[in-house]
């Protein structure tokens, strides 16, 4: 259980876990559930800052490194979460991505699998790993972190897109197996929002993009997780879309 001093406990005595934890929304979704009292287990790149993370929130979860466009180094890193809590964690949020603006034509096929790999294959991969645990024990939450690109598409953005839909895809197809389970499933698709993804792109600069202060803050995506996994377990959302009014 978390050593958090927590807002309440709908959260306790579980445990979370978390991609892409280092930044974004990833690392407030990681501060909103362990507010909650989960339990977090925290996969990125920087294995220190999510220590930091873990230290600031006083929860007695952990970290892994993880290459999400490398299959080994995800293989590798679920493995050890496995043998660290003996089994399938109570909670995923599936958020790590990477994203880019190009035209189709200056697009390398290189580049467009990478980015399906790190925005679908992975997110696959993990769930693969851990749904029939939370089958068999008949209790377990699959929360995709989607985006308005998910549904509704955009020039310059084959390789997201394409990534974004098919990630619909799988919690369509999610809901599809799980329904009545007892395991949800949850597709949070934000529009535009504030985290670092933006920094080369400088979408300020950029007609037609939303300015970085009209954008959604990464908070306001990471209570819409924790709306989601704090529901009574008879209470699936299944997606929810969130907007800058």
């Amino acid at each position: 259980m978390s050593n958090t001093t927590a807002r309440n406990a709908e959260l306790a005595g579980r445990t979370a876990l978390i991609t892409g934890a280092s930044r974004g929304i990833g690392r407030e979704s990681a501060i909103a559930l362990a507010k909650c009292g989960a339990r977090l287990l925290l996969l990125g790149r920087s294995t220190e800052t999510m220590a930091v993370l873990l230290k600031e929130l006083k929860n007695d979860g952990a970290s892994f490194a993880i290459d999400l466009a490398d299959p080994d180094s995800v293989v590798g890193a679920l493995a050890k979460v496995r043998n660290h809590i003996h089994g399938a964690p109570d909670i995923i949020v599936n958020n790590a991505g990477q994203f880019f603006v190009r035209s189709i034509e200056k697009t390398d096929v290189a580049d467009f699998e990478r980015t399906l790999t790190v925005n679908l294959a992975s997110q696959f991969a993990i769930v693969r790993e851990f749904v029939a645990d939370m089958r068999t024990r008949g209790s377990g939450h699959i929360v995709t972190i989607g985006s308005i690109a998910d549904h509704q598409a955009f020039a310059e953005n084959a390789a997201y897109a394409a990534s974004k839909f098919g990630v619909r895809a799988v919690h369509e197809v999610l809901r599809a197996e799980l329904r009545g389970s007892g395991v949800r499933a949850t597709l949070v698709s934000p529009g535009p929002t504030d985290t670092s993804i933006w920094d080369e792109i400088q979408p300020d600069t950029k007609p037609g993009f939303t300015p970085r202060a009209k954008m959604l803050a990464p908070s306001a995506v990471a209570a819409a997780v924790r709306f989601a996994v704090t529901q009574p377990t008879d209470v699936n959302v299944d997606e929810l879309r969130l907007t800058r009014s």
